[in-house]
């Protein structure tokens, strides 16, 4: 039997001068500029979300290819849904579209598929989709693709602390709240705080993203629009962060 090897994305070249070591285990993606980007060729903005979608899983691979575990987009807001009614069904339609097509596709390239946030507010089509594409993944153990969904860091504090409120039924004592029990119950907590933030589109800001679990990550903010985001934007972005030095509040 004819083992097939998937082409590198990579070439050593390019990778050279990375130290494998220091890749960062967790990248967080803001994915900016989508509309942006079909408003600059004239198109209808439903294709630039589609251009961005095609993305996504370019740039898992990628980071699967460099030594990167876990990558977590933030694809839908809890201010999200301010947009117009067309836009939102536009991209959950684009989100259970993506999911059905491209299931096979992670599958082959080792990608499991997991979500934070909460999911109650998209439609059952939605949460169906993203139920069976996660028990289709959940065997993959190369990258944990994780997609923020109805996402916002301030919901996912509150949600954290009505938790831990719910669990210790009426015991909880103020020395109790530590910082170690509220990471604990965050939406993050299988992966741990991302060591590196991407923001595309040049915006500087972080738009209510993982506000407790960016407390130290290394933010690289580029240009690019998602859309035109590259295997080569991300590989410049970890050369970048392996020029930081991470004191994480030392000396």
């Amino acid at each position: 039997m004819i083992l097939m090897t998937t082409p590198s994305i990579y070439t050593p070249e390019q990778t050279a001068c990375l130290d494998k070591a220091r890749v960062p285990r967790h990248v967080a993606i803001i994915p900016d500029g989508n509309r942006r980007w079909a408003r600059q060729r004239e198109e209808m903005v439903l294709l630039g979300h589609q251009a961005g979608a095609n993305t996504l899983i370019e740039i898992v691979k990628a980071g699967k290819e460099l030594g990167v575990k876990a990558m977590t987009f933030y694809l839908f807001s809890t201010e999200n849904w301010n947009r117009s009614k067309q836009e939102v069904i536009a991209l959950m339609w684009l989100l259970e579209d993506f999911l059905r097509r491209r299931c096979e596709e992670m599958k082959e390239h080792g990608v499991r598929l997991m979500t934070i946030g909460n999911l109650k507010a998209l439609s059952s089509e939605v949460q169906l989709a993203i139920e069976e594409t996660m028990q289709s993944t959940a065997h993959c153990t190369d990258i944990d693709m994780i997609f923020a969904l109805n996402y916002g860091g301030r919901d996912d504090l509150c949600r954290a602390f009505h938790k831990i409120v719910d669990e210790h039924k009426g015991s909880l004592k103020s020395e109790h709240l530590t910082e170690n029990l509220i990471s604990r119950h965050l939406d993050t907590a299988p992966w741990g705080d991302p060591e590196l933030l991407i923001r595309t589109s040049g915006e500087m800001r972080i738009s209510n993203f993982l506000l407790w679990q960016l407390s130290y990550s290394e933010i690289h903010v580029t240009d690019a629009l998602w859309p035109d985001f590259s295997h080569e934007d991300l590989l410049t972005a970890i050369r970048d962060f392996q020029t930081r030095d991470r004191r994480l509040g030392g000396t």
